[in-house]
């Protein structure tokens, strides 16, 4: 009777041992963002019974303890919204995807100081448009979501060819930098406005804009503004999304966007192909295709090694603006019949990030870019028959031209590393850059015959005459250093400072002359950029900055060897006084930042008219800008979200006499005092997955020349989006222009007349997506 009560009692613990075996005793949790896939690192994880605290790894993966019973977690993570959810005692897997929030105001950054830095402690203007924004929006170009940041105004030239406004005039100089994740699109020296058609926006994750000069950090051209757009990481979950797209202006475009991460390894696959035909402007055709592969190697949790490489093809007919007798009878007919651009680029990156411990990490990039832009250019061509004097010259039939082709190659070399210490929290970020860039120019004149009774310029002759040919080599060298100390737990203050040299070699194969352009010559030139500041936080909802910063920029090539004399020019320079601050309040259902500057900017390039009549290049312009910029987020219910972004600034030319026409005192054309934006989106609870947008953007009037002798009145238009999102599949439906105004995107007046860029009419867009990686497991 014992021995069979002992195995009784034996089964018994055998059979309670099998059930408690069989019970989970963790689960393994994944947080992900929802919209982008990528794995949300250093995500916290709040075990309520318990008051355990967990944090996320590199994968985003954490383990949690269940003991047999349910588990009520908070899940939170600076740059999204805190979510609870319940794991069960049986479960043994839990996917946990984050929503960001839907505004411009980030809580942390990554181009305030070129590393991952949170925004209560960094003295800039700076805005995030949110990987949440750019999927809501379904930008078809990249101005529909750039337009949203406060002080922005990105001007559509058509088919992604663009300017830019931040802190400056709408204008195609030099004055603006592109980053794709904190290294230059393009080289110094060789700017060019369109820089943007060359980003892959379906590989974008986010976009950060810095507001003012950052060449302490960045290097020349960071003047009005920074703009970095930070790419897609390789998904934690595999995916295939699939997305098609058209509007009734005769637009179409298909994207794919692909990744996984396996074990140590880490691939997406990112591109679009886009093609527009017969749209409201004759001979404004383009396409582009456009893919980028990315492979991240991880060594081990503290050692990461990524490679990138973007090909890009792209064409564009080139229409030119209308002329003000054309823009008045709301005609689109366009002169230009074989004007175009086109553009091959080739990117590839490589960076290895190695942490060495929590307060020291180091990283080293690689960059190599393939660049040639080809154009039979609209801006180029000129009439025969033209005024001189009294009279008129020339024959009616006959105009001139030029093919032209800008090749490039980049050797880029960057490194850095970022050291922090107890004492006062502080923190040292260090580097030193490289950018070697040979490149080619060569323009071939064509003659160009026109039709007297249309206008129109129908063929061109390309006759055996080279107007450019030459070589240039522009070496940029540098080093930068950013210190961060907190003296007061709420002060933080900032400074850094750069040293750039640049080396520019020149060499024409042509006998020099005004058109061949400068006989072969080398120059150097050298910057030293500072910058100062300091946040004041006064709680963990409110604080003020302030900061003084220089910004360069050096001569470009075109300024330099045009002329039969290379003019002595120095790199123009610009001195920034800036102020600002945000707030939070009502458990974040309402924030907004400010942000007032003055900015000064001296040695500026003028074209000045010497005695014999002929012009050169010197540093004689001064020029003032200054303004206040203010957004503001609101979030009265949960199904609304409200956002204003609105700016006014006035730009004045100080000293600047050019040609011999002075405008000491005029306001700057194309400045408009007024630019502000604003958007709702309603995400109706009874509806799930349902969106609907409506964004109204304004322009104020500006002067369309420097003599301040005619303005444009601006325009006010409004955009209509509405989108649903059912499981892996998505619909949406995006109305440009929907009270169908006629307006130009931008106007100007010159010697040579009127010209107006209009708008697109009233269009509408419809698009759909597919992502297979959501589809269920059997």
């Amino acid at each position: 009777m014992k021995s069979i009560l002992t195995g009784l009692i034996g089964c018994c613990v055998l059979f309670l041992c099998q059930v408690s075996y069989g019970q989970s005793t963790a689960c393994r949790a994944r947080i992900i963002d929802a919209v982008t896939k990528e794995a949300v690192i250093s995500a916290t994880i709040l075990i309520k019974q318990s008051q355990q605290t967990l944090t996320a790894s590199h994968t985003g993966e954490c383990d949690i303890p269940l003991n047999g019973q349910a588990q009520s977690l908070l899940i939170t993570c600076i740059g999204y919204q805190p979510l609870q959810v319940v794991v069960n005692p049986d479960q043994a897997t839990l996917l946990i995807q984050l929503q960001s929030g839907n505004n411009t105001m980030p809580e942390v950054v990554i181009s305030a100081n070129r590393d991952v830095a949170r925004r209560s402690q960094a003295p800039v203007a700076i805005n995030t448009l949110t990987a949440k924004t750019i999927q809501d929006t379904k930008p078809i170009t990249v101005d529909q979501v750039l337009n949203k940041v406060s002080g922005v105004y990105m001007v559509n030239l058509g088919n992604e060819q663009h300017s830019m406004s931040i802190r400056q005039p709408m204008t195609t100089k030099s004055l603006f930098l592109y980053l794709e994740d904190g290294m230059p699109i393009r080289t110094t020296g060789l700017f060019n406005h369109n820089a943007l058609l060359e980003m892959n926006m379906a590989a974008v994750r986010n976009i950060e804009v810095i507001k003012g000069p950052s060449s302490s950090l960045y290097g020349s051209e960071a003047i009005g503004g920074v703009v970095n757009f930070i790419t897609l990481a390789p998904t934690a979950l595999p995916s295939l999304k699939l997305s098609v797209q058209g509007n009734d202006i005769g637009y179409k475009r298909a994207d794919l966007q692909t990744g996984f991460t396996s074990g140590k390894w880490g691939v997406s696959i990112n591109g679009y192909y886009a093609d527009k035909r017969n749209s409201y402007i004759e001979y404004s055709d383009f396409h582009k295709g456009i893919v980028t592969a990315r492979v991240d190697y991880r060594f081990s949790d503290k050692t990461l090694l990524t490679n990138s490489i973007t090909w890009l093809d792209y064409y564009s007919d080139m229409p030119g603006g209308i002329d003000s007798a054309k823009f008045a009878s709301k005609s689109f007919k366009n002169p230009q019949t074989f004007t175009y651009r086109k553009v091959s680029g080739l990117r590839y990156r490589t960076s290895l990030q190695h942490t060495w411990n929590n307060q020291s990490k180091s990283s080293i990039n690689l960059m190599y870019r393939d660049n040639s832009i080809g154009q039979n250019p609209a801006y180029s061509v000129k009439d025969d028959y033209r005024r001189q004097g009294a009279g008129w010259i020339g024959k009616k039939d006959l105009a001139h031209g030029e093919i032209n082709d800008a090749s490039f190659n980049s050797y880029v070399f960057i490194a850095q590393h970022k050291q922090q210490f107890d004492w006062k929290d502080a923190a040292v970020i260090g580097g030193v850059s490289a950018d070697i860039s040979p490149s080619t120019y060569r323009a071939d004149y064509i003659r160009i015959k026109k039709d007297t009774l249309t206008g129109k310029y129908d063929s061109y002759q390309q006759k055996d005459s080279v107007l450019t040919n030459y070589f240039s080599n522009l070496n940029n060298y540098a080093a930068f250093l950013n210190l961060e100390l907190s003296p007061i737990p709420a002060l933080r203050i900032v400074g850094s400072l750069r040293y750039d040299v640049f080396r520019y070699q020149f060499n024409n194969y042509l006998t020099p002359s005004a058109y061949s352009g400068s006989p072969d010559t080398v120059n150097l030139f050298s910057a030293v950029s500072p910058k100062i500041g300091f946040t004041y936080n006064f709680s963990p909802r409110a604080g003020i900055y302030a900061n003084y910063s220089q910004g360069f920029v050096p001569p470009q090539v075109t300024e330099m060897y045009r002329g039969v004399k290379v003019p002595n020019l120095d790199p123009s320079v610009f001195y920034n006084y800036e102020a600002g601050g945000w707030f939070s309040l009502l458990k974040g259902k309402l924030s907004g930042d400010v942000s007032v500057y003055f900015l000064d900017g001296t040695n500026e390039v003028v074209s000045v008219r010497l005695d014999d009549g002929s012009t050169e290049n010197r540093n004689a312009g001064k020029t003032v800008h200054m303004g206040i910029e203010m957004g503001v987020n609101a979030n009265p219910i949960p199904e609304l979200s409200l956002r204003f972004s609105g700016a006014f600034s006035r730009h004045e030319f100080d000293e600047f006499n050019e040609k011999g026409v002075q405008y000491n005192g005029k306001e700057m054309n194309g400045a408009p005092n007024w630019i502000y934006n604003a958007e709702a989106w309603y995400r109706p609870a009874y509806a799930k997955g349902l969106r609907v947008g409506l964004e109204w953007q304004h322009l104020g009037s500006y002067w369309l020349d420097p003599l301040n002798t005619v303005k444009y009145n601006g325009f006010d238009v409004v955009q209509l989006r509405a989108g649903y999102q059912w499981k892996a599949f998505e619909v949406w439906v995006n109305t440009v222009n929907l009270g169908n105004s006629y307006y130009a995107y931008t106007a100007s007046k010159s010697s040579f007349g009127y010209s107006y860029n209009p708008a697109e009419p009233r269009n509408v867009t419809v698009g759909f997506s597919c992502d297979l990686g959501q589809f269920p497991k059997k």
